[in-house]
């Protein structure tokens, strides 16, 4: 059990450092969102560009 946690962290730590890392990159938002979506395509989720607009502003906690 102990090695299972120690993988459930090590994931979720990449994939908060990976959300960190795209939203603070020195790119326009405009690219980025365009990024965000073609990764999730390829990974076969459906997701449209408002629904990633949320998804940026609550990682950055700058929801309306």
């Amino acid at each position: 059990m102990k090695a299972l946690t120690l993988i459930s962290a090590f994931l979720g730590g990449a994939i908060v450092g990976f959300g960190s890392a795209i939203l603070f990159a020195p790119e326009k938002g405009e690219d980025i969102r365009a990024k965000i979506c073609k990764i999730l395509k390829k990974k076969g989720i459906q997701i449209s560009e408002s629904e990633v607009d949320a998804l940026v502003a609550e990682l950055s906690g700058t929801q309306d």
